[in-house]
């Protein structure tokens, strides 16, 4: 009987003093709690600052960007630089406020672990941010310019740390990762003064061809808007076809893609009425199909009636 009080006695013991520790830790957290949380809120005060103050900064390096540097691409990418080392220099500071006892040494090997973490885990961002630098600093596009990107082709209204948006003719905004532009090709429809544009036309097997070149070559020359003068039209003979003689028309505009597409139709509209007016007829698809009653048509008897011959 003694010895089963005796252990109860024990166990209340281990008991009590288990208590005892858990409450002395949860008063310990709770004042570690309390000490930091002036800390913590500073910390918090210095990022919303920080949040402010980047608007302040990106402002103020749009403005010495467009004064210093002349190309509008690098004024992007000297002003996203600026906004992200201020977003940097933002959370370094409230970290340490946040967490006096944190070292620099300690804190750059924490950044050090944490960006082989972070590097393989968003690895395709990184890709699309350095893509971005690249396209950037190497400019094969500028903003602006009217390129093609696999299926894609529009205007570049900018080149983000991600994706580079493209505004297609329809109005529709198009967003392509900066890994896609770097690694693919590009066309860029606008890189030069001038664009040339291949038009075809066809003409009637019967049409001295001499006569329908001098006609489409006086239409070019007759001053339409938007052709060019140099470099000079030019109209060849490109082939004959199922039912015509194939002339290809080759003129030069503008490289917008508006003016390309409004000298394509009056271009078009002026080779029709030069046809008309020297009677050049612009033949219409033929094609020949015969009929034979199959009821007459026997495999063992020829077509002309005669006995088929037999070895």
């Amino acid at each position: 009987m003694h010895d089963i009080t005796g252990l109860d006695t024990t166990r209340q013991k281990v008991m009590n003093a288990l208590l005892t520790r858990v409450q002395e830790s949860l008063l310990d957290l709770v004042g570690g709690a309390v000490k930091l949380l002036p800390a913590i809120l500073l910390a918090l005060i210095i990022l919303l600052i920080t949040r402010y103050a980047v608007r302040g900064v990106n402002q103020v390096s749009r403005r010495f960007g467009r004064r210093v540097l002349k190309s509008r691409s690098l004024q992007l990418l000297f002003s996203q630089a600026c906004r992200i080392g201020t977003w940097v220099l933002g959370v370094v500071i409230a970290a340490v406020v946040a967490f006096p006892d944190l070292r620099l040494g300690d804190l750059i090997g924490l950044l050090g672990l944490g960006s082989v973490a972070i590097g393989f885990a968003f690895q395709d961002i990184f890709k699309n941010f350095l893509a971005g630098i690249l396209l950037l600093i190497e400019e094969p596009f500028q903003l602006g310019d009217q390129i093609v990107v696999n299926d894609y082709e529009g205007i570049v209204e900018s080149i983000q740390i991600r994706t580079t948006h493209i505004l297609n003719y329809t109005g529709e905004l198009v967003e392509i990762p900066n890994s896609i532009v770097f690694t693919n090709a590009v066309r860029v429809l606008t890189a030069k003064q001038c664009r040339r544009t291949d038009l075809d036309i066809g003409v009637d097997y019967t049409t001295p061809l001499p006569l329908a070149k001098e006609a489409f070559l006086a239409v070019l020359n007759s001053g339409i808007e938007g052709v060019l003068e140099e470099p000079a039209p030019e109209v060849d003979v490109v082939g004959f076809g199922d039912s015509s003689i194939d002339f290809k028309v080759r003129y030069w505009t503008r490289p917008q893609i508006a003016d390309v597409r409004r000298t394509r139709s009056r271009v078009a509209m002026a080779l029709k009425e030069a046809c008309d007016r020297n009677q050049i007829s612009i033949p219409y698809p033929i094609r020949t199909v015969h009929f034979f009653d199959q009821r007459n048509f026997e495999e063992s008897k020829p077509l002309n009636g005669a006995r088929p011959e037999h070895p």
